[in-house]
């Protein structure tokens, strides 16, 4: 059994030593009533150890939790669906390192995603060519069918924005990131056609922050806020890295951002002045 890297143990653990705590259920008499010791409790909630599906579902069953959408959230966290099968980024797991997995299985259960990009436009909003070239950039050298994968992985991971309900984007693009040719003229052509048509659909919020700004709160760099139906327990901030991801999961640091991000949204042109912005870049202006 391949459990989820430590962000995921932790808050799985975390929700469900709640979930124990608001059935009114001490750890030992959680653990008799799934017939395991209590040290096995302790170690799940705590983090220190994996937990599959199915001893998933045995504590949530014991807690009485009826909530569909949650009880899906909290499985998916453990690695994989109820009947055991693996989630589709698992076939790209001997490449993928442990925090980007960590990172698709949290994006694929949330509801919300904030995001700041200064540099280069969302990997949700990605077009196939201008994933590419990024992907390119990130991983110079590497071969052809690892950057092919990595493509792949990209693209399927925008299946959120497709799926029922779809997840709710909400993106601050530095200007910077419109402006910034990758992959050449063509290139940035469709993919500023491509976020004007993404800016369209209901769930999907893109606003611009132009130069004429300044200096904002979001120029120490990009970050994402995960948000979760039924529960903002599992809320959580990921700040990327060139080697690796933070996550941040703190009631502190996750105001601190939110309160940020909400900042950013003030100071950036409306979504409707986003879409006359975007085709002014893309004509020339």
């Amino acid at each position: 059994m391949q459990y989820g890297p430590a962000v995921r143990r932790r808050k799985l653990g975390a929700e469900l030593r709640a979930l124990r705590a608001r059935a009114g259920l001490k750890s030992g008499e959680a653990a008799r009533l799934v017939g395991w010791h209590q040290s096995k409790v302790s170690r799940i909630e705590t983090g220190r150890s994996g937990v599959k599906p199915t001893d998933v579902e045995l504590l949530l069953d014991a807690y009485d939790v009826r909530d569909a959408e949650l009880r899906e959230l909290l499985v998916v966290l453990a690695g994989s669906d109820d009947n055991g099968r693996h989630h589709w980024w698992h076939a790209y797991r001997g490449l993928l390192p442990s925090t980007y997995s960590d990172f698709i299985s949290l994006e694929s259960q949330a509801s919300v995603m904030r995001t700041l990009e200064n540099s280069v436009v969302p990997g949700l909003l990605q077009t196939p060519e201008y994933a590419r070239e990024v992907t390119l950039a990130a991983v110079d050298g590497a071969p052809d069918d690892k950057v092919d994968a990595l493509v792949e992985v990209r693209l399927a991971r925008q299946d959120v924005l497709r799926s029922n309900p779809p997840l709710r984007l909400s993106a601050v693009l530095d200007e910077a990131a419109l402006r910034r040719t990758v992959g050449g003229p063509g290139v940035m052509a469709r993919q500023l056609e491509h976020l004007r048509e993404a800016a369209q659909l209901p769930h999907v919020r893109i606003q611009v922050l132009p130069f004429e700004v300044g200096a904002h709160v979001g120029v120490t760099g990009p970050f994402v806020i995960f948000s979760f139906p039924s529960t903002s327990d599992l809320d959580v901030v990921v700040l990327d890295h060139l080697t690796s991801s933070l996550y941040l999961e703190r009631k502190e640091d996750l105001q601190a951002y939110s309160e940020a991000f909400d900042s950013l949204q003030v100071h950036a042109l409306s979504p409707e002045e986003t879409l006359d912005f975007i085709a002014g870049v893309a004509h020339g202006a």
